[in-house]
Order: structure tokens, then sequence, then C-alpha cells
């Protein structure tokens, strides 16, 4: 019965970030988002920030359910496991920022071939595969404890890496920072994300993959204790301690290696944990101490398909915002621009968002009526 709580907690959990996720990359204009629904621009901090971190936290969550089960497997089974898991995501990540494979020409109005060499690299189910990759290696070939100090230390070398090989005056810079400077030699600008005000400068970029892993491997500790421990008032206080210490150490970390999500600094990795580790507690301290879940099977939709889910949402916004009506607007622009925007430009937005949202979950309630699961 305490298994089955604490797999509900962590459902409850990932279906919340897939929740949160989609209505934050699905606002049909930037322009008139509520600021809490948008990234923060450099350094700082936004709830919207915490969504991709929260989801690599759970990916290590679910980790801790799955490793007991590899101890009895043979060691090329588990790699193979790994390495096949590891490949498939980053292959749908790659393929689903190419889809749908065509781009407007703005001049002729023509669809034209979208070619290899102008394609997105990394992204957000890249740096999955490959936190997830590295995490799963040390966790299955080493002991936990070694794990750690690895992992602190990837940590604590990120900080003076990034001060040494970034351009003087300013090392963290947009444009001079050493994680763009790694992606820019390793595949050239045009492999890069150009979100950035045109800047070539990729948010999942190689380097700042390296410190995403803390994320991963603290979500599987937080599994680990959970499931050794159980979700009593002591395991839970302890919790919420942990959390409250990372922020802390977050926060003075914060004036010299700033909190800043897209160059995943170390800072931000103490912050995003310490903030996972207190919503976890509250989420296992309500639905499995209090035994409130009237709540929860909303989120359980998104939690029990949130891969699939996830790239359903970007699929159809890719779509939606590619070809165009006869009137030359998206569909994605026209449903705001006609129906949405009456409810003034930033609560329109945000309603657009949220129904699309439940679009999605409908989706995924008859998934899950069907006893349909998509596991990668």
């Amino acid at each position: 019965m305490q298994q089955q709580k604490r797999f509900l907690a962590l459902d409850v959990f990932r279906g919340m970030t897939i929740c949160f996720m989609i209505i934050v990359n699905t606002s049909p204009d930037g322009d008139h988002t509520f600021a809490p629904l948008l990234h923060a621009k450099w350094h700082g901090f936004t709830p919207t920030d915490l969504v991709f971190p929260s989801f690599l936290f759970a990916v290590g969550n679910a980790m801790s359910f799955v490793m007991p089960k590899w101890e009895a497997a043979s060691t090329s089974f588990v790699l193979t496991k790994i390495f096949k898991r590891t490949l498939l995501i980053f292959l749908l990540g790659y393929l689903m920022y190419w889809f749908p494979f065509v781009r407007l020409d703005e001049k002729t109005g023509e669809y034209l071939w979208l070619p290899f060499d102008k394609t997105r690299v990394f992204g957000v189910l890249q740096r999955i595969a490959l936190a997830y990759c590295f995490a799963s290696l040390m966790l299955y070939f080493l002991k936990f404890r070694t794990t750690v100090i690895i992992t602190a230390a990837i940590l604590i070398l990120y900080y003076p890496v990034m001060y040494f090989f970034g351009d003087a005056p300013d090392p963290l810079s947009l444009q001079g920072n050493a994680v763009v400077k790694l992606d820019l030699l390793l595949l050239g600008p045009d492999h890069l994300y150009h979100g950035n005000g045109g800047v070539p400068f990729d948010p999942e970029g190689f380097l700042s993959t390296f410190p995403a892993i803390g994320n991963v491997v603290a979500g599987f500790w937080v599994g680990k204790y959970l499931k050794e421990k159980g979700g009593t008032y002591e395991s839970l206080t302890k919790l919420m301690l942990a959390g409250f210490t990372l922020l802390v150490l977050a926060h003075f970390w914060n004036y010299s290696f700033p909190i800043n999500k897209k160059l995943w600094t170390s800072s931000f990795v103490l912050h995003t944990v310490g903030l996972d580790c207190l919503i976890l507690a509250a989420i296992v301290y309500i639905a499995d101490i209090q035994q409130k879940t009237s709540w929860t099977p909303f989120f359980q939709v998104f939690g029990k398909n949130p891969l699939f889910i996830y790239m359903l949402s970007e699929l159809l916004v890719f779509v939606w915002n590619t070809f165009r009506l006869p009137s030359g607007k998206t569909l994605f622009h026209w449903l705001y621009e006609n129906i949405f925007i009456h409810a003034t430009p930033y609560v329109g937005s945000l309603l657009q968002a949220i129904a699309y949202m439940l679009l999605c979950w409908v989706i995924g309630w008859w998934m899950d009526k069907k006893k349909i699961y998509v596991k990668v």
C-alpha cells in the first residue's frame, strides 16, 4: 500500500510538471504573457524556470524504483536498456525540433524543405536523454556515495570552468559564455537555437547538461529516501529541511555564480532541487498522510504518459504555427485574435494556453481509460 502511495505522489508531481510545461510553452502572444509564465531573460528566476529541472528531478525519482530491478539482470541487459532509451529519447527530441520538416518562405509564400544543416541538435528531450544516461551509468556502476561526490564535483568545477573559459569582462554573457563557445565549436551556429534575439545560443547546450545531472541524481536520492523511510512526519521533515538548506546555499552562491536557467548554473541546480524537495514533500503529506486524493486524478493523467503528452503538445503547436490559413494567419494565432483576445490580451493568452493544456489532457485521459501507456 505504501509503495502505491509513493507512486501516486510521483505521478502527481510528474503530472503537475507536464501540465505547467504545456501552459508556459503554448502562450499565443509572448508580448502579452504574465511575467511568472515567462522564463527569466538571463540571470534570475521565475516559476516557469522550475518546470524543466522538475522533470529531470522526476526522472531521478522514477529511476529509484527501476534500479532495484536491475540488480538481478546482467550488465549487458542493463547497458542495452540505458543506451537504447538514451538514443531513442535523443532522436525523438531531435526529430521533434525538425518537424514538420518544412518552413514558410515569407517572400514567396511557399513551404520549403528544412535542410539538415539548419536543424537544432540539442534541446529539452536531448538533455533528458543525456542526463539520464550519465546518471544511470554512475548509479549502476558506482556506489551511491561515490555518485554524489562526483555530482558535487561537477557542480563545483562548473563554476571555475564558466569563469575561466568565458570572455572577459563578463564570462557569463549571452555571447561570451563557455557553453555557447563549446557548442559553436562542436556544431556551428546553424545547429543552435536562435530564439534569443537571433543570437545562436542553445539553453540546452552540451556543457550545461553536466550540472543538470545533479537534478536527476537528487531526484533519485529523494525517491530512494522516501521508499526506504516512507511518508512519515519524520521523513518529510528531514526532506523539507534538506530542501530549505539547499535554498539557503543557492541564495548565497547566487552572489558569485548567479542563478541562471539558460546556463544551468550550479546555484540554479541547488535552488531548483531545494524547491522540488519542498513540493514533493507537500504532495506526499497531502496525498499520503492526510489521505486527500480527490484532486490527484487530474494530474495522474499527465503523469502516466509524460513524454508522449509533452511531445504531442509540442508537435501540435509546431503544426498549428507552421501552416497558414487562407487569411495568412496560423491556426494558433487565429484562435487567439478571434476568440481568446476578447478576455483582454493577457488573460486571453493564458486562457488559450490552459484550453490547449486541457485538449492534451483529454487525449491523455482517453489513453488512460484505454490503458494505453507509452513507455520509452
